[in-house]
Order: structure tokens, then sequence, then C-alpha cells
């Protein structure tokens, strides 16, 4: 195994449940998340796998239950609370800025540490220039840690498909983050790109002590890089511990080999 020290539970969800009008996304759900560790969540579409990581960052706001972070209870957390906390995000679908260079979305991922007010920035003194050097110092350190140097002036949307999830993952580490949760970060990659992915994901949570939470389809790589999995099966959660547990766990073969998927 590597350098790290999966630490105590920094996360932990309790009894979640989520409705949209009648029909239950999430029932009576528990899991923890360990600091430094990579915890993948896993089940068929239609689980409930994003729902799952929209709850943690605060974009939906279940009707049951306990969410601890860090030790505290947090009653309801909004997406800027999250970012604010140490929590960034990928997603499913590409949210890069399509027109704006590699470097330019990059930088936006920095928003959440930007202090100076509009004024001096405008002005550009003192202090926000400080500061401008500061993100542009720790953007350029993102850029080579992902090997992303020569796209660094390339707008997003003239890059393939690998590439811009590659930038999506730039952006959401140069905020910095403590947690970092990916939704499908190899969706749609080939075999190449994937192995790519999964290199840079483990050096993150390795040589960053970042702590991710992963929704993955390929249970290659769950199974490869993960330390624990939660499985969801609509909406509830059938298995939890690790690759090896789940692998041999009766309900979760079911889910995934039965007639009805």
């Amino acid at each position: 195994m590597n350098g790290r020290q999966i630490g105590d539970v920094i996360l932990d969800l309790q009894n979640i449940s989520l409705r949209f009008g009648g029909v239950k996304a999430l029932t009576n759900i528990s899991f923890d998340v360990r600091e430094h560790e990579i915890r993948a969540i896993i089940g068929p579409n239609g689980a409930g796998k994003s729902s799952m990581l929209n709850v943690i960052n605060g974009v939906y706001h279940p009707q049951e239950g306990r969410i601890v972070f860090h030790g505290e209870e947090r009653r309801r957390m909004e997406p800027h609370m999250a970012a604010m906390q140490g929590i960034a995000r990928t997603f499913q679908n590409i949210a890069l800025f399509k027109g704006m260079s590699v470097l330019d979305n990059i930088m936006t991922g920095r928003i959440t540490k930007m202090k100076s007010n509009f004024l001096e920035q405008a002005i550009h003194i003192g202090r926000a220039q400080r500061e401008e050097l500061e993100h542009r110092r720790k953007v350029e350190e993102v850029i080579d840690f992902l090997e992303i140097q020569h796209i660094r002036k390339t707008p997003v949307g003239r890059l393939p498909y690998g590439l811009q999830k590659r930038v999506e993952l730039a952006r959401a580490l140069a905020a910095e983050p403590s947690m970092l949760l990916l939704d499908e970060p190899m969706a749609g990659m080939n075999v190449e790109e994937k192995q790519d992915m999964c290199r840079f994901i483990l050096d993150v949570n390795d040589q960053m002590g970042t702590t991710i939470v992963l929704i993955e389809h390929d249970m290659g790589v769950v199974m490869d890089i993960s330390d624990r999995v939660v499985v969801l099966d609509y909406g509830k959660k059938i298995g939890d511990g690790t690759p090896d547990d789940v692998r041999n766990n009766e309900e979760v073969i079911s889910a995934y080999l039965g007639v009805a998927h």
C-alpha cells in the first residue's frame, strides 16, 4: 500500500432518506467515510448514487437522517458552504466553460479562496496582486501534477473527452479540497484514458492526502483502487465493506446479474 494513513471517520451519513414528491430516491441509508480513503459508491443505473453525492455536497436536502461532517452535525448544507468547508465535486456531464482556455477554467476553481474585494481587484493593488500570483502558482502546480502543460492555452471545447475530464479534475483540485466527490470520472473513456485517470486519482489520494468519494460503473476499476465500497440498489443499501467483501456478497451479485437490470 502507499504511504497514506487512513484516519478517523470524517463524514458520517446516518439513516438518510430522500424523496422527490412520492418517489423515494434514497431510503434509510447509512455509511461513513474515513480520512484519506478512497470510498466507492456503486450500483446499477437508477440506484441513487448521484443523489447520494448531491446530499453530501448540499444540492439535495434529505427529509430524514443526519449528516455529521468533521464531528459537526449539518442541519442543512448548501453547495457554497460545502465548497468553503473543503468539499469539491466533478459531474457526470462535464461542467466546464467550453470557450475558455484550460488555464482559465482551472482558475475558476480558486473562487472560494479569493479574499480581496472587487475594488482591489479592479485597481489591481497590493493584496489583490499578491493573491493573483498565489492563485496562479497553485493552478500551475495542479497543471504540472495532472500533466496538462501542453494544453494550458487551448479552449476546452477543442479537447478530446478524456482530457476534458482531466481538466475538470484539475479545476476541482484547484480549490484544494480535503474531500473530492467524483461522479463517474471514467465514463465514456477508452482503456488508456481510464488507466491515466486511475493513476491520477491514486496520486491525488496518496500525494495530496485527499479523501475521495467515487461513483464508478467499471467494477474492475472500483476493485483496484477503492479501500471500501458501498453498494446501492433502488435507493437502498445492499452492501458495504472492502472490495472483497462486496465481490462475494450474494445480494450484490444478484443486483448486478439479476434479470431485472
